[in-house]
């Protein structure tokens, strides 16, 4: 099961955007960009890139959040970019999300990771999934850490005892990688998780059951300590064959406080890179297709983004695109949103019709509305041949 990278581009572009990502080229024709004269400033550069564990791809995205004027865009922006690895050449897709706080970003990153993957044909997969924390979780994590390793030094090698002066996190994943027995005792960093970074966790580990997806929460999965916050993941691709080689890889996570550093401005983000291993990039990207939707999403509380969320990847299974804004906590202004946008019908899901397993269908010429549930629904959508791509 091989795909040319231009096929792996073509899969990706799909889904990119259905779940609402746009291009540089796209966010750029914003009316806000257009009016900015000032670029933010960063210092993002080669050093510092090196900590997302991407040779840069995900640190890139912010260096093209401020030079391209994305911080004007007072509203979630879904970023997505074909890439070349640096040094190997192979092809990569970025998904980018800032200004979005809340868990759901991690929710949409996650599942639109997953549809790309399945796309690709490796449905046998497990989101491995862990938790550093924001500052104050870490600060904590790092100081029980570094009283545990210290009480050890002598068990361990003498390239982790150097790295102790780097950071105790460095330390734990040398000995992680060298699956050293005390890379096992080490203390778990979900146990010092404050309050604010546990009830994050733990909504994400919600949209995981909701959509039962195959999941391994595992406290050794760590990323670079000044890149990710919160939450960090990775996809692995099962295989029974012994001697079968990932053909993609995907990995991604919160680093809030890397753009903080890099900016000195809070700006919420996640990210995650798609790699095609062992691939050469095409000299010449596929050309974006956008598409006219005329279905819009409609949601209002936690539960009904998730159920939303699950809701957008049925009508991409389905051909139907639509649109959304998961990241919205208003109703009218979704409402608005869709009008604006001229939408033929709407699909709202409120606490109500989550509970109920339901969706309002609000048709948008006729101005009339009825519950469908969820079964019947894309069966009914799909009579309406307009709405199908």
């Amino acid at each position: 099961m091989s795909h040319t990278p231009t096929e792996f581009l073509k899969i990706a572009n799909r889904t990119a955007e259905h779940f609402g990502f746009q291009t540089i080229d796209q966010l750029k024709r914003c009316p806000e960009c257009k009016r900015c004269e000032k670029t933010m400033p960063h210092t993002v550069t080669s050093t510092n890139k090196r900590t997302d564990s991407h040779q840069g791809l995900l640190s890139s995205g912010i260096a093209t959040f401020c030079e391209e004027k994305l911080h004007s865009l007072e509203k979630p922006i879904l970023l997505y970019s074909f890439e070349q690895v640096p040094r190997t050449g192979e092809t990569a897709v970025t998904f980018h999300i800032f200004n979005v706080e809340r868990s759901i970003a991690e929710a949409i990153l996650i599942h639109a990771t997953r549809a790309l993957i399945n796309d690709l044909g490796y449905i046998d997969h497990t989101v491995r999934i862990n938790s550093l924390g924001d500052t104050d979780s870490l600060t904590r994590y790092s100081r029980e850490l570094t009283n545990f390793l210290r009480k050890r030094l002598d068990m361990m090698p003498p390239v982790a005892r150097e790295l102790m002066k780097e950071h105790p996190l460095s330390t734990l994943s040398y000995l992680v990688d060298q699956n050293h027995e005390l890379a096992n005792r080490s203390p778990n960093p979900l146990e010092y998780l404050s309050d604010p970074s546990r009830k994050h966790f733990r909504e994400i580990i919600e949209y995981l059951d909701m959509s039962e997806t195959p999941y391994e929460i595992d406290p050794k999965m760590l990323g670079h300590h000044e890149c990710y916050s919160d939450t960090i993941f990775s996809l692995d691709i099962s295989s029974d064959d012994p001697e079968f080689e990932t053909p993609v890889t995907a990995r991604g996570g919160r680093f809030d406080e890397f753009v903080y550093r890099t900016t000195r401005t809070r700006t919420p983000a996640v990210g995650a890179v798609v790699v095609l291993k062992n691939s050469k990039a095409p000299v010449r990207s596929p050309k974006a297709k956008t598409q006219t939707p005329s279905v819009y999403v409609v949601q209002l509380g936690f539960g009904p983004k998730i159920k939303s969320l699950l809701l957008i990847d049925s009508l991409r299974q389905a051909g139907i695109p639509t649109y959304h804004n998961l990241a919205s906590d208003s109703l009218s202004s979704q409402l608005r949103d869709a009008e604006a946008r001229g939408v033929k019908y709407t699909l709202i899901i409120g606490q109500k019709e989550f509970v109920e397993n339901t969706v309002i269908f609000r048709d948008m010429d006729v101005r009339n509305q009825e519950y469908v549930d969820q079964a019947t629904l894309i069966r009914k959508l799909k009579r309406k041949s307009s709405v199908t791509t």
